[in-house]
């Protein structure tokens, strides 16, 4: 198994990138299609919130790659602080996009969620607000990086940037437990759920669609920037020569 400093060579990871990207992209549509038909036709309503209920089967994997998103950019960024490899920048970019759409997605369905479970469409409580947050983190950071890139910096603005908003994953993961919130407490742990059996399962289903959906769109981004980037150097060696 290669190492991470030989995936680190951009030949090297764009050899096994390319079978991956859509590998993940069609292994994910497929769970994510068999787990709404489930959701959607197989599972009761909750005997309290109804049919309302289903929704959970987008806003949880949505807020679980809102977060893993921005772990995933501050990583990255880690990693290119303490390397100075650029595929490091370029995967922070890479995932900075789709993290802001699910983190945008994870406010949408929940509002449209709580309007008929809390009867309200927003409210400034602890869980909404930080993962709102988190979301001008996402569009700040992607701000940043355009930036900086536009002005021909070295990337390290934007990774530190990236690391320095982590700061915002614990307060929305504990926020719940830290402030009386109208967001519910954690439902789901490691090895125990308050939502019942014959509800819960096509989440479990949906989790991995999501999930691979979400890398398959970053590898896909991370080749199209390395694509970029060599067409660059091209083009600059083209007109020195």
């Amino acid at each position: 198994m290669p190492n991470l400093h030989a995936l680190a060579n951009p030949r090297r990871f764009l050899s096994i990138a390319r079978p991956m990207t859509s590998t993940c992209l069609w292994t994910g549509a497929a769970l994510i299609m068999i787990g709404c038909w489930a959701g959607l036709t197989q599972t009761p309503p909750d005997y309290l919130q109804g049919e309302t209920v289903r929704i959970l089967y987008i806003h949880v994997p949505a807020a679980w790659l809102g977060m893993g998103g921005w772990s995933g950019v501050a990583l990255s960024s880690a990693g290119y602080l303490v390397w100075r490899h650029p595929l490091a920048s370029i995967a922070a970019r890479a995932i900075a996009g789709p993290g802001a759409v699910f983190a945008g997605l994870c406010l949408i369905t929940g509002s449209i969620w709580g309007r008929p479970t809390w009867g309200t469409w927003w409210q400034w409580d602890g869980r909404l607000t930080s993962m709102l947050l988190l979301l001008f983190v996402y569009l700040g950071y992607l701000a940043l990086a355009r930036a900086e890139a536009d002005r021909g910096g070295d990337g390290r603005v934007p990774a530190i940037f990236g690391i320095a908003g982590s700061v915002l994953l614990p307060i929305i993961r504990y926020s719940v437990v830290w402030w009386n919130t109208l967001h519910q407490g954690p439902s789901i742990g490691l090895t125990s759920s308050t939502i019942d059996g014959s509800i819960l399962w096509p989440l479990w289903l949906m989790l991995p669609g999501f999930t691979l959906l979400f890398a398959g769109i970053v590898l896909m981004r991370m080749r199209a920037m390395l694509a970029s980037v060599r067409a660059e150097a091209r083009l600059r060696r083209m007109a020195t020569a």
